[in-house]
């Protein structure tokens, strides 16, 4: 199909990986206890789309480049790096006023669906092993056969990315449900923020850490 081979054993190894904890995973969960279920859907969606930047650069060939620049690929984790680890001080350096008339102290400080959507895409798009993990995944199950290797790993990249959609939808259910009741506490709110913070920072280090 669209010149694909051992399409069932793609979509049960794709399922496979969706489900393994990896940075991304932990982005959007971190993200849902802290904020909420608007926040992860958000984060989600801007995962998604970070997710068909990779699938198009391997597609024509860009993520190429960084399997075979090894000072592109410094760079390009090195700024990854930094962006998680600048979204994690601003959490922890972050201090929201009580809530109006109710003394209750919010999580965060209200952010719009822009900002933690560009915040997702950045996270997942700066990290160059989520790059080269579809430019060595996606290529073992395009038939040698195929006329053109394109629309193989467009087709294989949206079946992978409507999979992991779809599991961390279910993540955001689940831990924006379990933390509610945390985030209308005051002090659970100013540890979740703070948590959520050093969650970020540690990404971030461990990203420039990894070979």
């Amino acid at each position: 199909m669209f010149g694909t081979q051992h399409l069932w054993l793609f979509v049960v190894s794709g399922v496979l990986l969706n489900i393994t904890p990896g940075q991304d995973t932990l982005y959007i969960v971190t993200r849902s206890v802290a904020q909420g279920r608007r926040a992860g859907f958000w984060s989600v969606l801007g995962i998604s789309t970070g997710s068909i930047v990779h699938t198009l650069a391997a597609a024509f060939g860009l993520s190429a480049v960084l399997a075979t620049s090894a000072s592109a690929f410094i760079v390009v984790k090195l700024v990854g790096a930094a962006y998680l680890v600048y979204l994690g001080v601003k959490m922890l350096m972050e201090r929201p006023s009580p809530a109006a008339g109710l003394g209750v102290e919010p999580a965060f400080r209200h952010e719009s669906a822009w900002a933690i959507y560009r915040s997702a895409v950045l996270t997942n798009v700066l990290n160059p092993k989520v790059a080269l993990f579809f430019l060595a995944f996606l290529p073992q199950f395009v038939a040698p056969g195929a006329a053109s290797h394109v629309v193989p790993f467009l087709f294989l990249g949206a079946v992978f990315i409507f999979n992991g959609t779809l599991w961390c939808l279910v993540l955001v259910l689940g831990a924006s449900a379990l933390s509610g009741r945390l985030r209308h506490n005051a002090s659970g709110a100013r540890r979740l923020r703070q948590a959520t913070g050093a969650v970020f920072v540690g990404l971030g280090a461990r990203l420039a850490l990894s070979k």
